[in-house]
């Protein structure tokens, strides 16, 4: 299937980015790098389809021009441009991530794992590391509790058009484990795990893989918190795949991060409406009646963010953009 790699960045080209262009490039696979206003003027790297803000404005979509610049979710325009070259499956991931052989290998839709359904919170982390750290998102007053034993999941057969790589060295946890734990950390390499309905953990924008038939669930919103915009995707994204009988993979880490300078109070002070809104927000998703079918999902979404907006952590501004991703996907046939 056509594979593009999706990055948004403002880096100049670096020992990563250089990576991801050689293994595309290897791989017949597009990479998209979307920039912003502090991106370089003369970025350039071979195997790399760069789209600056003019570029971006010139293709055409409507998302183009309404995204809040200096925002992470100029991403979404990389989803887009993806999908109109033709990209059967999206594989996203960041500027400091360098990628394992692992990261190129095929994925398959279909899989056959060890299975969590109606387990409510599950910090998914302890599966692949006895270290106790927990993925950003996952609610504080959770992160001690004890998963159901691996050797005890049943297996089942998934469909599962989101699939969540881990990383290594510096994964994704939040400000307060940075703070007061230790880094870096690794994880097993000899497990899967499919979360089906109402079993909840958060998932990232940092080594994900796409379907197409999922892609109008790639939505980053952009009046939210920069800390939670992908975090709040992933729980809008899990509530409609239960809806359509999918459901979310974790797999073993297939990239490592090398971590961009970070300031941990800043990042801390951005991540406090998740800490207190996370748990509320996800039991008003679970609360909603939504409608099964692809061709759903774009009411689907516009019930969730109605729900997010009703519960003032996403300003309504958001659904006009949201409007506006729809119709730019509607456009793409």
């Amino acid at each position: 299937m056509k594979t593009a790699v999706v990055v948004t960045s403002i880096s100049a080209p670096s020992n990563t980015l250089r990576a991801l262009a050689n293994g595309c490039r290897e791989r017949g696979y597009n990479f998209f790098l979307i920039g912003d206003v502090a991106s370089p003027p003369d970025f350039h790297l071979d195997g790399c389809a760069f789209f600056d803000l003019r570029k971006q404005a010139e293709t055409g979509f409507k998302l183009a021009t309404m995204v809040p610049q200096r925002h992470y979710a100029r991403k979404n325009l990389g989803y887009l441009i993806a999908a109109r070259a033709g990209a059967e499956v999206i594989k996203e991931t960041d500027d400091d991530n360098i990628p394992y052989d692992e990261f190129w290998q095929t994925a398959e839709l279909r899989q056959s794992v060890a299975t969590l359904v109606r387990s409510g919170w599950v910090n998914v982390y302890r599966y692949f590391s006895e270290t106790g750290l927990w993925p950003r998102g996952f609610p504080l007053d959770r992160i001690k509790d004890e998963p159901a034993p691996f050797s005890e999941l049943p297996v089942r057969e998934l469909a599962c058009p989101i699939q969540q790589g881990l990383t290594d060295n510096d994964p994704d946890v939040d400000a307060i484990y940075r703070l007061i734990a230790e880094l870096p950390q690794t994880f097993r390499k000899d497990r899967r795990l499919g979360l089906s309905e109402n079993s909840w953990c958060p998932f990232n924008s940092q080594n994900t893989t796409w379907w197409r038939i999922a892609l109008p669930l790639m939505y980053l919103p952009a009046y939210c918190s920069f800390r939670m915009t992908d975090i709040w995707r992933s729980f809008v994204a899990q509530r409609i795949a239960w809806a359509n009988d999918w459901s979310i993979l974790f797999h073993a880490p297939t990239a490592r991060q090398e971590r961009n300078v970070h300031d941990l109070l800043r990042d801390f002070k951005d991540e406090i409406p998740g800490y207190l809104h996370n748990a509320a927000i996800c039991e008003a998703l679970e609360s909603l009646t939504l409608r099964p079918g692809v061709d759903m999902l774009g009411d689907n979404l516009g019930v969730c963010y109605e729900k997010l907006v009703s519960l003032e952590v996403v300003a309504r501004e958001e659904l006009k953009l949201l409007d506006a991703w729809l119709a730019d996907i509607a456009a793409l046939g």
